[in-house]
């Protein structure tokens, strides 16, 4: 049977295992009942034991691991016959983030599902890449580096945001046979594997007066002058700031999901932006995503996402078979955040998938 044809045999009988994802939803729920997962909490508070991992090139790449918790590990993920682990979910952000934007489903998740967050190269707490080495297919070779030390053993859920998402299609690209083997779901959220206008990335990420006339060129200049820009970024934060709420959000969203964001990406040297800034506009993979049609796939977007508008996760859907489409009303690029109830239930459905797929 083909691949293809496994799949969709195991989509079939996801009801006879449907009790892993019902588990998860309810578990999830009875945590919501006194609060909403994880806005109790300071954005960044989530922690696990860090691990280094070094990628091909020498770059270490900081990772945490949240392992399941005691009863879930003995019971509820596992078959009492079967010595498979469980499904892991690995996380893989956006450009000028880190780990901690996915704040809501880290808590979500926490102890219910083993998950696997790190922070790109040159991005949070990973090390600096090399200007030669900052491109998406080398993000993808990352990517397959942290599965490698991270989840060594059992099937892993691949769920990228923006340039997460390009990584988990270069990982595709580069590596194939991994899709339907050791990659047994994916989740494609506010991404895309082609035309995209870079440009628009520009405004909350450098002075406003100077992200109208920005062109590749001018960005390839100003790579000479970074600790300048980030000078004038620093003065500008309030404008910076209002530029975050106008292009990450699609809705009105509470101050502090708008300053953890400017944080994150203020925190971003423009000398790493100038360095990834001229593999945007050349990205064009959509000739290989069909692939992903031999696993679950979800794919989520917001209809107000102003850098990598809802076409493209629409384009991502007409191109992979089976795929499933989230699309979330009025939400911006960050519909992690600015909809992290609905992105989670509709992970919840992937992991519940892929559980079925790999059971089978």
């Amino acid at each position: 049977m083909s691949a293809r044809g496994r799949f969709l045999t195991s989509m079939a009988g996801a009801l006879g295992v449907a009790a892993v994802g019902t588990a998860l939803g309810i578990a999830r729920e009875q945590r919501q009942i006194s609060r909403r997962a994880g806005e109790d909490l300071s954005f960044g508070e989530l922690r696990s034991e860090p691990m280094t991992v070094i990628a091909d090139d020498g770059v270490p790449l900081r990772v945490e691991v949240d392992e399941l918790g005691e009863e879930i590990a003995t019971g509820l993920f596992r078959r009492s016959r079967s010595s498979t682990p469980p499904v892991t979910v690995l996380f893989v952000h956006g450009f000028c983030l880190q780990m901690d934007c996915w704040h809501f489903q880290r808590a979500a998740y926490r102890g219910l599902v083993r998950a696997v967050f790190y922070d790109q190269r040159s991005h949070g707490r990973s090390g600096k890449s090399s200007r030669e080495n900052a491109t998406i297919d080398q993000l993808g070779r990352d990517l397959k580096a942290v599965i490698d030390a991270a989840v060594p053993d059992g099937p892993v859920v691949l769920v990228g945001h923006s340039m997460g998402g390009m990584s988990i299609i270069a990982l595709a690209e580069q590596y194939p046979e991994m899709i339907g083997d050791k990659v047994v779901g994916v989740g494609l959220i506010a991404t895309t594997a082609g035309g995209l206008d870079p440009s628009r990335m520009l405004l909350p990420l450098v002075p406003a007066k100077l992200a109208g006339p920005f062109s590749h060129r001018a960005v390839s200049t100003l790579h000479r002058r970074h600790r300048h820009i980030d000078g004038l970024r620093r003065l500008g934060r309030a404008v910076a700031t209002v530029a975050t709420d106008r292009l990450a959000f699609g809705k009105e969203v509470p101050r502090g999901y708008v300053e953890f964001v400017d944080d994150m990406l203020s925190a971003t040297s423009f000398e790493v932006i100038a360095d990834f800034f001229p593999h945007f506009a050349g990205l064009d993979k959509f000739h290989l995503i069909e692939l992903f049609g031999n696993v679950p796939t979800s794919i989520i977007g917001g209809t107000a996402d102003r850098l990598t508008s809802i076409g493209h996760a629409r384009k991502l859907h007409s191109r992979i078979p089976g795929s499933r489409l989230l699309e979330c009303e009025g939400a911006g690029h960050m519909v992690i955040l600015e909809c992290h109830d609905l992105v989670n239930a509709e992970l919840d459905q992937l992991i519940t998938a892929a559980t079925a797929v790999r059971s089978r």
